[in-house]
Protein backbone atom coordinates (compact mmCIF):
# COMPACT_ATOMS: atom_id res chain seq x y z
CA UNK A 1 0.00 0.00 0.00
CA UNK A 2 1.37 3.39 -1.04
CA UNK A 3 0.26 5.96 1.55
CA UNK A 4 -0.04 9.71 1.18
CA UNK A 5 -0.47 11.79 4.35
CA UNK A 6 -2.11 15.22 4.04
CA UNK A 7 -1.44 17.65 6.89
CA UNK A 8 -3.61 20.81 6.84
CA UNK A 9 -2.08 23.62 8.90
CA UNK A 10 -2.62 27.26 9.84
CA UNK A 11 -0.28 29.22 12.14
CA UNK A 12 0.92 26.13 13.95
CA UNK A 13 4.62 25.96 13.09
CA UNK A 14 5.93 24.38 16.29
CA UNK A 15 3.18 21.78 16.59
CA UNK A 16 3.43 21.08 12.86
CA UNK A 17 7.13 20.40 13.34
CA UNK A 18 6.35 17.82 16.02
CA UNK A 19 3.71 16.26 13.76
CA UNK A 20 6.19 15.94 10.89
CA UNK A 21 8.84 14.51 13.21
CA UNK A 22 6.40 11.79 14.27
CA UNK A 23 5.50 11.00 10.66
CA UNK A 24 9.20 10.72 9.78
CA UNK A 25 9.76 8.36 12.70
CA UNK A 26 6.69 6.11 12.35
CA UNK A 27 5.74 6.37 8.65
CA UNK A 28 9.04 7.15 6.90
CA UNK A 29 7.98 5.81 3.49
CA UNK A 30 4.75 7.80 3.31
CA UNK A 31 4.33 10.67 0.87
CA UNK A 32 3.87 13.76 3.09
CA UNK A 33 1.88 16.75 1.84
CA UNK A 34 1.47 19.93 3.88
CA UNK A 35 -1.42 22.20 2.91
CA UNK A 36 -0.65 25.55 4.49
CA UNK A 37 -3.25 28.28 4.98
CA UNK A 38 -2.11 31.91 5.01
CA UNK A 39 0.17 31.34 8.02
CA UNK A 40 2.13 34.28 9.39
CA UNK A 41 4.43 32.39 11.77
CA UNK A 42 7.19 31.15 9.47
CA UNK A 43 5.51 27.86 8.59
CA UNK A 44 6.47 28.08 4.92
CA UNK A 45 10.20 28.47 5.62
CA UNK A 46 10.21 25.73 8.22
CA UNK A 47 8.54 23.24 5.90
CA UNK A 48 10.71 24.11 2.91
CA UNK A 49 13.82 23.57 5.02
CA UNK A 50 12.80 19.97 5.77
CA UNK A 51 13.67 17.08 3.48
CA UNK A 52 10.88 14.82 4.72
CA UNK A 53 7.99 16.81 3.18
CA UNK A 54 7.27 15.89 -0.43
CA UNK A 55 4.84 18.68 -1.33
CA UNK A 56 3.98 22.03 0.24
CA UNK A 57 0.77 23.57 -1.07
CA UNK A 58 0.12 27.20 -0.12
CA UNK A 59 -3.51 28.29 -0.12
CA UNK A 60 -5.21 31.61 0.60
CA UNK A 61 -8.24 30.19 2.43
CA UNK A 62 -8.39 29.73 6.18
CA UNK A 63 -10.79 26.78 6.15
CA UNK A 64 -9.59 23.26 6.78
CA UNK A 65 -11.81 21.69 4.11
CA UNK A 66 -10.11 23.74 1.40
CA UNK A 67 -6.73 22.69 2.82
CA UNK A 68 -7.79 19.04 2.89
CA UNK A 69 -8.94 19.17 -0.73
CA UNK A 70 -5.78 20.99 -1.84
CA UNK A 71 -3.68 18.20 -0.34
CA UNK A 72 -5.88 15.42 -1.70
CA UNK A 73 -5.60 16.89 -5.21
CA UNK A 74 -1.83 16.33 -5.34
CA UNK A 75 -1.69 13.03 -3.43
CA UNK A 76 -0.55 10.01 -5.44
CA UNK A 77 -0.95 7.15 -2.94
CA UNK A 78 -3.60 4.46 -3.27
CA UNK A 79 -4.47 5.36 0.33
CA UNK A 80 -4.72 8.90 1.71
CA UNK A 81 -4.57 9.81 5.39
CA UNK A 82 -5.47 13.12 6.99
CA UNK A 83 -3.51 14.10 10.10
CA UNK A 84 -4.03 17.45 11.84
CA UNK A 85 -0.95 19.60 12.33
CA UNK A 86 -1.26 19.36 16.11
CA UNK A 87 -1.52 15.56 16.12
CA UNK A 88 1.42 13.20 16.49
CA UNK A 89 1.09 9.64 15.22
CA UNK A 90 2.34 6.89 17.48
CA UNK A 91 4.13 3.60 16.94
CA UNK A 92 1.81 1.11 15.30
CA UNK A 93 -0.21 3.80 13.51
CA UNK A 94 0.94 2.84 10.01
CA UNK A 95 0.29 -0.87 10.44
CA UNK A 96 -3.16 -0.07 11.86
CA UNK A 97 -3.93 2.02 8.77
CA UNK A 98 -2.95 -0.89 6.53
CA UNK A 99 -5.02 -3.35 8.56
CA UNK A 100 -8.04 -1.04 8.74
CA UNK A 101 -8.13 -0.29 5.02
CA UNK A 102 -7.97 -3.98 4.31
CA UNK A 103 -11.44 -4.32 5.81
CA UNK A 104 -13.12 -0.93 5.27
CA UNK A 105 -13.26 2.05 2.90
CA UNK A 106 -11.99 4.38 5.62
CA UNK A 107 -10.44 3.87 9.04
CA UNK A 108 -10.03 6.07 12.08
CA UNK A 109 -8.56 5.75 15.57
CA UNK A 110 -8.34 7.42 18.97
CA UNK A 111 -7.10 10.97 19.51
CA UNK A 112 -5.71 11.60 22.98
CA UNK A 113 -5.52 15.29 23.94
CA UNK A 114 -2.48 16.15 26.03
CA UNK A 115 -1.84 19.67 27.28
CA UNK A 116 1.74 20.84 27.91
CA UNK A 117 1.31 21.04 31.70
CA UNK A 118 -0.11 17.52 31.90
CA UNK A 119 2.46 16.19 29.48
CA UNK A 120 5.22 17.33 31.81
CA UNK A 121 3.72 15.41 34.72
CA UNK A 122 2.65 12.41 32.59
CA UNK A 123 -1.08 13.11 32.91
CA UNK A 124 -3.77 13.39 30.27
CA UNK A 125 -7.07 15.27 30.12
CA UNK A 126 -10.37 15.13 28.27
CA UNK A 127 -11.02 17.61 25.49
CA UNK A 128 -14.04 19.10 23.77
CA UNK A 129 -14.97 17.82 20.34
CA UNK A 130 -14.58 20.40 17.54
CA UNK A 131 -18.33 20.80 17.09
CA UNK A 132 -18.98 21.30 20.79
CA UNK A 133 -20.14 17.73 21.52
CA UNK A 134 -18.38 15.49 24.00
CA UNK A 135 -17.91 11.83 23.29
CA UNK A 136 -19.39 9.52 25.88
CA UNK A 137 -17.00 7.34 27.82
CA UNK A 138 -17.89 4.14 25.96
CA UNK A 139 -17.14 5.76 22.60
CA UNK A 140 -13.94 7.30 23.91
CA UNK A 141 -12.69 3.92 25.10
CA UNK A 142 -14.03 1.49 22.56
CA UNK A 143 -14.69 2.98 19.14
CA UNK A 144 -16.11 5.72 16.98
CA UNK A 145 -19.31 7.66 17.50
CA UNK A 146 -22.30 6.14 15.70
CA UNK A 147 -25.77 7.60 15.15
CA UNK A 148 -28.82 6.50 13.16
CA UNK A 149 -30.36 9.31 11.10
CA UNK A 150 -33.27 8.79 8.70
CA UNK A 151 -32.75 5.01 8.92
CA UNK A 152 -29.09 5.40 7.96
CA UNK A 153 -26.38 4.35 10.40
CA UNK A 154 -23.60 6.92 10.33
CA UNK A 155 -20.14 6.16 11.68
CA UNK A 156 -18.27 9.37 12.41
CA UNK A 157 -14.50 9.61 12.18
CA UNK A 158 -11.80 11.82 13.62
CA UNK A 159 -11.12 14.42 10.94
CA UNK A 160 -7.52 14.79 12.10
CA UNK A 161 -6.81 11.05 12.22
CA UNK A 162 -8.42 9.18 9.36
CA UNK A 163 -7.30 7.28 6.26
CA UNK A 164 -9.27 6.49 3.10
CA UNK A 165 -8.88 4.32 0.09
CA UNK A 166 -8.08 6.74 -2.71
CA UNK A 167 -11.16 5.71 -4.70
CA UNK A 168 -13.42 6.48 -1.74
CA UNK A 169 -12.21 10.09 -1.59
CA UNK A 170 -12.52 10.29 -5.38
CA UNK A 171 -16.15 9.15 -5.24
CA UNK A 172 -16.87 11.54 -2.35
CA UNK A 173 -15.27 14.37 -4.38
CA UNK A 174 -13.36 15.30 -1.22
CA UNK A 175 -14.78 17.60 1.44
CA UNK A 176 -17.54 20.21 1.16
CA UNK A 177 -15.89 23.63 1.06
CA UNK A 178 -19.07 25.44 2.04
CA UNK A 179 -18.48 24.25 5.57
CA UNK A 180 -16.16 26.17 7.89
CA UNK A 181 -16.73 23.52 10.54
CA UNK A 182 -18.16 20.01 10.55
CA UNK A 183 -16.64 18.92 7.24
CA UNK A 184 -15.61 15.52 8.59
CA UNK A 185 -19.09 14.88 9.96
CA UNK A 186 -20.61 15.81 6.61
CA UNK A 187 -18.25 13.38 4.86
CA UNK A 188 -19.30 10.66 7.31
CA UNK A 189 -22.97 11.21 6.38
CA UNK A 190 -22.11 10.96 2.69
CA UNK A 191 -20.02 7.82 3.15
CA UNK A 192 -22.95 6.21 4.92
CA UNK A 193 -25.40 7.27 2.21
CA UNK A 194 -23.08 5.72 -0.39
CA UNK A 195 -22.85 2.44 1.52
CA UNK A 196 -19.15 2.91 2.36
CA UNK A 197 -17.75 1.57 5.63
CA UNK A 198 -15.68 3.28 8.32
CA UNK A 199 -13.52 1.01 10.48
CA UNK A 200 -11.90 1.57 13.86
CA UNK A 201 -8.38 0.61 14.88
CA UNK A 202 -7.35 1.18 18.49
CA UNK A 203 -3.68 1.09 17.46
CA UNK A 204 -4.20 3.93 14.96
CA UNK A 205 -3.56 6.35 17.79
CA UNK A 206 -2.43 9.96 17.79
CA UNK A 207 -1.66 12.43 20.57
CA UNK A 208 -3.06 15.94 20.19
CA UNK A 209 -0.92 18.84 21.41
CA UNK A 210 -2.92 21.34 23.48
CA UNK A 211 -3.89 23.95 24.42
CA UNK A 212 -5.41 25.93 21.62
CA UNK A 213 -8.96 27.25 22.09
CA UNK A 214 -9.30 27.79 18.33
CA UNK A 215 -10.52 24.70 16.58
CA UNK A 216 -8.53 23.50 13.60
CA UNK A 217 -11.72 22.97 11.63
CA UNK A 218 -11.91 26.45 10.10
CA UNK A 219 -10.13 28.25 12.92
CA UNK A 220 -13.38 28.71 14.82
CA UNK A 221 -14.24 28.03 18.41
CA UNK A 222 -16.89 25.57 19.55
CA UNK A 223 -18.86 28.48 21.07
CA UNK A 224 -19.48 30.27 17.78
CA UNK A 225 -23.08 29.19 17.82
CA UNK A 226 -24.12 30.71 14.50
CA UNK A 227 -21.62 28.65 12.49
CA UNK A 228 -22.19 25.54 14.55
CA UNK A 229 -25.90 25.56 13.73
CA UNK A 230 -25.46 26.76 10.16
CA UNK A 231 -23.19 23.75 9.57
CA UNK A 232 -25.53 21.36 11.38
CA UNK A 233 -28.61 22.44 9.42
CA UNK A 234 -26.73 22.53 6.14
CA UNK A 235 -25.33 19.03 6.32
CA UNK A 236 -28.57 17.46 7.60
CA UNK A 237 -30.82 19.13 4.99
CA UNK A 238 -28.30 18.58 2.19
CA UNK A 239 -27.91 14.88 2.94
CA UNK A 240 -31.41 13.90 4.08
CA UNK A 241 -33.84 16.57 2.96
CA UNK A 242 -36.83 17.73 5.03
CA UNK A 243 -37.68 14.95 7.48
CA UNK A 244 -39.16 14.95 11.00
CA UNK A 245 -36.12 13.09 12.33
CA UNK A 246 -33.81 15.77 10.92
CA UNK A 247 -35.83 18.57 12.57
CA UNK A 248 -35.87 16.62 15.83
CA UNK A 249 -32.10 16.17 15.76
CA UNK A 250 -31.46 19.88 15.20
CA UNK A 251 -34.03 20.75 17.87
CA UNK A 252 -32.44 18.41 20.40
CA UNK A 253 -29.06 20.08 19.89
CA UNK A 254 -30.61 23.55 20.23
CA UNK A 255 -32.52 22.73 23.41
CA UNK A 256 -29.47 21.14 25.05
CA UNK A 257 -27.30 24.16 24.24
CA UNK A 258 -30.02 26.58 25.35
CA UNK A 259 -30.23 24.85 28.74
CA UNK A 260 -26.44 24.88 29.03
CA UNK A 261 -26.31 28.59 28.24
CA UNK A 262 -29.10 29.26 30.75
CA UNK A 263 -27.05 27.44 33.37
CA UNK A 264 -24.14 29.76 32.62
CA UNK A 265 -26.43 32.73 33.31
CA UNK A 266 -27.60 31.25 36.61
CA UNK A 267 -24.01 30.64 37.69
CA UNK A 268 -23.06 34.19 36.81
CA UNK A 269 -20.76 33.08 34.02
CA UNK A 270 -22.85 34.83 31.36
CA UNK A 271 -25.57 37.48 31.10
CA UNK A 272 -29.24 37.34 30.05
CA UNK A 273 -28.49 39.59 27.08
CA UNK A 274 -25.77 37.21 25.97
CA UNK A 275 -28.20 34.30 26.31
CA UNK A 276 -30.68 36.11 24.06
CA UNK A 277 -27.93 36.91 21.55
CA UNK A 278 -26.92 33.25 21.53
CA UNK A 279 -30.50 32.22 20.80
CA UNK A 280 -30.61 34.70 17.93
CA UNK A 281 -27.36 33.30 16.50
CA UNK A 282 -28.74 29.76 16.73
CA UNK A 283 -31.98 30.67 14.93
CA UNK A 284 -30.20 32.58 12.17
CA UNK A 285 -27.70 29.76 11.80
CA UNK A 286 -30.45 27.14 11.48
CA UNK A 287 -32.38 29.24 8.97
CA UNK A 288 -29.37 30.12 6.81
CA UNK A 289 -27.81 26.68 6.90
CA UNK A 290 -31.12 24.94 6.25
CA UNK A 291 -31.84 27.13 3.23
CA UNK A 292 -28.33 26.62 1.83
CA UNK A 293 -28.54 22.89 2.48
CA UNK A 294 -31.72 22.55 0.43
CA UNK A 295 -30.16 24.56 -2.39
CA UNK A 296 -27.10 22.30 -2.27
CA UNK A 297 -29.33 19.20 -2.33
CA UNK A 298 -31.11 20.47 -5.43
CA UNK A 299 -27.81 21.33 -7.15
CA UNK A 300 -26.19 17.95 -6.59
CA UNK A 301 -28.38 14.89 -6.89
CA UNK A 302 -25.41 12.52 -7.15
CA UNK A 303 -24.62 10.03 -4.36
CA UNK A 304 -21.66 12.24 -3.33
CA UNK A 305 -23.96 15.16 -2.35
CA UNK A 306 -21.01 17.52 -2.74
CA UNK A 307 -21.74 20.62 -4.85
CA UNK A 308 -18.65 22.32 -3.37
CA UNK A 309 -16.11 19.51 -3.71
CA UNK A 310 -12.71 19.05 -5.31
CA UNK A 311 -13.96 18.96 -8.90
CA UNK A 312 -15.80 22.27 -8.61
CA UNK A 313 -12.75 24.51 -8.21
CA UNK A 314 -9.34 24.89 -9.84
CA UNK A 315 -7.68 27.77 -7.97
CA UNK A 316 -7.04 26.52 -4.42
CA UNK A 317 -3.26 26.69 -4.56
CA UNK A 318 -1.50 30.04 -4.76
CA UNK A 319 1.92 28.33 -4.74
CA UNK A 320 3.20 24.76 -4.76
CA UNK A 321 6.63 23.42 -3.87
CA UNK A 322 6.93 19.86 -5.13
CA UNK A 323 10.08 18.04 -4.09
CA UNK A 324 8.96 15.02 -6.14
CA UNK A 325 9.51 16.92 -9.40
CA UNK A 326 13.15 17.72 -8.54
CA UNK A 327 13.87 14.08 -7.65
CA UNK A 328 12.67 12.64 -10.95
Amino acid sequence: MDLSVVVPTLNGRDRLGACLDALAAHAPEAEVIVANGPSADGTTGMVRDRDDVDVLVEISDRTVNVARNAGIEVATGDAIALVDYDNRIEAGWLEAVRTGLGDADAVTGPVTPIDPEAERDGEERDDERPDGERRNSDEARGGPERRTIANTEVTYFEGGNVAFRHESLRDLDGFDEYLNTGGARDAAHRLAQMGRTVGWQEEMAVAKALPNPTAADGGRTAREWGWKYRALAYRLLKNYGVRPTVAARAGTHAVADALGAAGDVLRGESTPSRWVATGRDVLFGLAGGGSDGLVARSRDRSPARNPNGISKRADRAVAKYDRRASEE
